[in-house]
């Protein structure tokens, strides 16, 4: 019953994040920042109550908690504006999209003063180039495609997990019980 439990459980919760995904990118996008943001806030706001609540020894200097202050006033902006950190996130996916194809495509101009370099070699640094571009120039649309291939790529994997569970574990053969308590008898006969 357990095998049963946990193959239905990761196919359930694959099929509702897939779903979420593909239905809403945009909210994805932003419960998980917010998601962020609570996972920055809640440890801030332990080491900041942590100072206020320990009792002062008079002997050895107590510093202020900054990072947790900090951890806290970052997860707290998370949460108050994740659209903006969102979009930020996916420029500077962009930009380090665009520097990767320059970078790229500068390497291969380099190696023809020693080597023939034919354009088909250029096509791929090309392509993470006009990504790159792509992502600095619409944000949204390319962190909501990306959400949408995760969610469909999850909503596979929902739909594999059942297939494998309906098709080989279910037919797993159960181990005989009869058999290992007569191992179990044996062995104590040989030990006595």
């Amino acid at each position: 019953m357990k095998a049963i439990n946990n193959f239905l459980m990761r196919s359930v919760c694959a099929l509702i994040v897939g779903l979420v995904l593909v239905i809403w990118p945009d909210a994805a996008a932003v419960y998980i920042v917010i998601t962020i943001g609570v996972l920055f806030m809640i440890p801030g706001l332990i080491v900041t109550i942590g100072y206020y609540t320990k009792k002062v020894e008079l002997e050895v200097p107590r510093r202020f908690p900054i990072e947790g202050v900090g951890s806290f006033l970052f997860g707290l902006w998370l949460v108050i504006t994740p659209a903006f950190f969102a979009d930020v996130l996916m420029y500077l996916l962009g930009f380090i999209l665009m520097m990767g194809g320059v970078q790229q495509i500068a390497l291969l101009i380099m190696a023809r003063k020693w080597v023939r370099v034919s354009g088909g070699y250029y096509v791929i640094p090309l392509l993470i180039l006009l990504a790159g571009l792509f992502v600095i120039l619409n944000p949204t649309d390319a962190r909501n495609t990306a959400f949408i291939i995760i969610g469909v790529t999850s909503l596979l994997y929902a739909l594999s997990e059942l297939i494998s569970w309906f098709k080989f574990m279910r037919r797993k053969p159960k181990p005989p019980v009869a058999a290992s308590l007569l191992e179990v008898e044996d062995a104590e006969i040989i030990d006595e």
